[in-house]
C-alpha cells in the first residue's frame, strides 16, 4: 500500500483509470478488421498452418491425473487473468463464509481459543508475552508488505519500535508497553491506509483500552487494507496485463488443448453448424454444382450471433468461450428483457395508433414500467404469466389516463382484451412480434461486429427498436468488445478448426469444393 502521499486520491480516480484501461483494451480489440481475416483466411486455405496455434489432429492419447490438475490450474489462471482484463470493475473481495458452514465454526472456534488463550496470558501476574510476540511479529509482517521500496524510513522505524528481541527482554523484565505499541501500530496504519479506510483507523483510535479487543480490529482493519493493497496493484499492473493479455491467454489455453483430448469438441461443433448453415444457404451455381465459400469473418460472426439466443440447458458453450459465460449469459438476459420492452411497446403502439404518436414522455413512462415489472424475468420463481397480466393492465390503466386528460375517449372493451391478449402472449415461442423484434436484434448486433469503432455512434437503428435504442447500444457494445477480444485470442484455434471442416475428407464434414469468392460479410 503506497504512502499517504503516494496513493490513491479518491474513488473516482480510480474508476477513471480503470476507464481508461478499459478504452485501451476495446480500442485495441477493435482494431481487428476486415484485412486481419483476409490474412487469416489466406492461412486457413493454405496447406501449411501454425503447428504451435492450431489444434492438434493427433489420435487422444490417455490423461493423467496430474495433467487434469495441471489443465484445471491452468484454466483456472486463464480465467482470473481474463477477468481482470475484461472487467474494468473487477476488484479481490474478502471472503465471506456461510454463517452457518463447517468452515466457517472451524474458523471461529480456532480464533476464539486463540484470542482467549492471549487474553490469559496478559492477565497473568506477571503477564506472559508468548502470543502477543506471535501477534506482533505478523503485524509488523504486513507492515512491511505495504511499504512501497523507497520507504526506509519508515520502514527502519517499524523494525525499531516492533524490534521482537528487545520487547523479548522488555517481558522478562515486566516493562512491555503493549499499550502503547498497539497505539503505535495504528498510526502507522493511519499513514499506509487508502483513504477508504480512514474511519475505521479512526475508530481504532477511539477504541476501548481492553488490548485484546484492540488488536482483534487491527487484525480486522489490516485484512481489509490487504485487500486494498491487492486491488491497487491490479489496478496499476492492468494496462499492462491488457497489453499481454492475448498472448498469455492463447499460451494458456494451447497447453490445455495440448493436455487434454477433445478439447476443442464443442467449439468445433459450433463452428460446423454455422458453417452448413453459410454453405448450403448459397445457391450453388450451375456448372459443376459448386457452392461459393464463406470468408471466415461471415462464419465466425453468424456463430458469435447464435451466442445471443444460446440454450445453456441443452447446449455447453464453446470452450473457447468459457471464460465469458457469465457476462454473456447477463447479456443475453439483459437482452431478452429488452426484447420483451420493445415487443410490448410495438403492440401498444400497433393497436392504439395516433392518439398515444408523438408522446415520448408517455412512451418513457411505459418502458420503465414495463422494465421495472419485468426485472428478474429469467429467474425461475418468477412468474411470467401472472406478471404479463399485471403489465398490460398497468399499460392499459395509463393509456386511459392519457386518453382523458387529453380530451380522447379511453380503450374501448374489446380493444383493451386485445391488447392484453397480445401483451400476455408476446413471450411465448413463434409469436410474430417477439419473432420479428428478435431477428432485428440479431441484424443490429451483426452491424456491430462489422462495423469499424469510430462509425459504431451512426448505424441506423432497425425499426422496431428505437425505443430501446439506448440500452441497445450498450449491450451491442459491450458484445463486440468482448467477441473481439475473443477474436484476437482463439482465431488460430478458429482457423485451424475451419480449415480442417472445409477441406477434410472425412464423411461428417460438409463437402469439399472449390474455394470461390467469399459471400459479403454484411
Amino acid at each position: 500500500m503506497p504512502l499517504n502521499n503516494e496513493r490513491p486520491t479518491s474513488t473516482s480516480t480510480t474508476k477513471s483509470e480503470d476507464q481508461s484501461s478499459d478504452t485501451e483494451s476495446s480500442d485495441r480489440c477493435d482494431s481487428m478488421t476486415s484485412s486481419d481475416f483476409e490474412c487469416s483466411r489466406q492461412s486457413f486455405t493454405s496447406d501449411s498452418s501454425s503447428k504451435q496455434s492450431s489444434p492438434s489432429s493427433s489420435p487422444p492419447k490417455t490423461i493423467t491425473l496430474d495433467e487434469v490438475m495441471t489443465s484445471a490450474r491452468d484454466l483456472s489462471n486463464l480465467s482470473l487473468a481474463h477477468e481482470i482484463v475484461m472487467n474494468p470493475n473487477f476488484k479481490v473481495e474478502q471472503l465471506d463464509l456461510p454463517q452457518n458452514s463447517l468452515e466457517k465454526r472451524v474458523k471461529d472456534i480456532v480464533h476464539k481459543a486463540f484470542w482467549d488463550r492471549l487474553e490469559s496470558e496478559l492477565n497473568d501476574d506477571p503477564p506472559v508475552y508468548e502470543h502477543a510476540l506471535k501477534l506482533l511479529e505478523e503485524i509488523r509482517e504486513i507492515l512491511f508488505s505495504f511499504l512501497n521500496p523507497g520507504a526506509n524510513r519508515l520502514r527502519t522505524q517499524i523494525s525499531e519500535v516492533l524490534d521482537l528481541d528487545l520487547i523479548r527482554q522488555q517481558a522478562d523484565n515486566d516493562s512491555v508497553d503493549i499499550q502503547g505499541i498497539a497505539e503505535y501500530i495504528i498510526t502507522v496504519m493511519g499513514k499506509l491506509c487508502a483513504p477508504v479506510r480512514d474511519q475505521e483507523v479512526k475508530r481504532l483510535k477511539e477504541a476501548s483500552s481492553n488490548i485484546v479487543s484492540m488488536f482483534k480490529e487491527i487484525f480486522r482493519v489490516l485484512d481489509l487494507m490487504k485487500m486494498d493493497m491487492v486491488n491497487f496493484t491490479l489496478q496499476t499492473f492492468r494496462p499492462e496485463l491488457q497489453r499481454q493479455s492475448v498472448e498469455y491467454e492463447r499460451a494458456k489455453f494451447q497447453s490445455i488443448v495440448e493436455k487434454v483430448p477433445n478439447a476443442l469438441d464443442h467449439t468445433k461443433n459450433w463452428i460446423k453448424v454455422c458453417l452448413e448453415e453459410l454453405l448450403f444457404s448459397v445457391p450453388a451455381s450451375t456448372d459443376k454444382n459448386i457452392r461459393a465459400l464463406p470468408s471466415p469473418m461471415l462464419v465466425l460472426n453468424t456463430a458469435y450471433i447464435k451466442l445471443l439466443t444460446w440454450d445453456y440447458q441443452k447446449h455447453p458453450l464453446p470452450e473457447t468461450l468459457m471464460t465469458d459465460e457469465v457476462r454473456l449469459r447477463e447479456l443475453q438476459r439483459g437482452l431478452q428483457l429488452l426484447q420483451t420492452v420493445a415487443a410490448i411497446l410495438l403492440i401498444v403502439h400497433s393497436a392504439v395508433g395516433g392518439p398515444i404518436s408523438g408522446l415520448p414522455a408517455l412512451t418513457e413512462r411505459l418502458k420503465k414500467m414495463t422494465s421495472v415489472l419485468l426485472e428478474g424475468m429469467h429467474c425461475q420463481s418468477f412468474n411470467l404469466t401472472e406478471v404479463l397480466e399485471g403489465v398490460s393492465a398497468q399499460i392499459c390503466s395509463e393509456l386511459n389516463k392519457s386518453l382523458t386528460e387529453r380530451n380522447y375517449p379511453a380503450l374501448p372493451p374489446d380493444l383493451q382484451a386485445t391488447l392484453r391478449g397480445q401483451i400476455c402472449s408476446v413471450t411465448q415461442e413463434d409469436n410474430p412480434v417477439g419473432s420479428l423484434i428478435e431477428e432485428r436484434v440479431q441484424l443490429y448486433f451483426k452491424s456491430f461486429l462489422v462495423t469499424p469503432s469510430s462509425h459504431l455512434t451512426t448505424l441506423p437503428t432497425p425499426g422496431g427498436l428505437a425505443l430501446i435504442q439506448p440500452e441497445l447500444a450498450s449491450l451491442a457494445g459491450s458484445f463486440v468488445s468482448t467477441v473481439n477480444f475473443n477474436k484476437q485470442v482463439y482465431t488460430p484455434f478458429y482457423m485451424g478448426i475451419l480449415k480442417s471442416l472445409l477441406f477434410s475428407d472425412t464423411p461428417e464434414s460438409p463437402p469439399r469444393e472449390t474455394p470461390a469468392a467469399p459471400v459479403n460479410s454484411q
